[in-house]
């Protein structure tokens, strides 16, 4: 009935999921590979809870 107030765990998912990359990009940019290795690692980890929500 209330099913409107509760949040959509996968849109949360989503926004961290774009965040990442978008800080990924910059330190891509900025020459910092490394950072950009780790950012992309934990990108790669919240699409795998992403794709693990929408198939269950």
């Amino acid at each position: 009935m209330f099913s409107f107030l509760k949040s959509d765990p996968i849109k949360k998912l989503d926004k961290e999921y774009g965040e990442l990359l978008e800080k990924a990009m910059q330190a891509q940019r900025s020459g910092d590979i490394r950072l950009y290795s780790e950012l992309t690692e934990q990108a790669e980890a919240v699409k795998a809870k992403i794709d693990e929500a929408r198939s269950a």
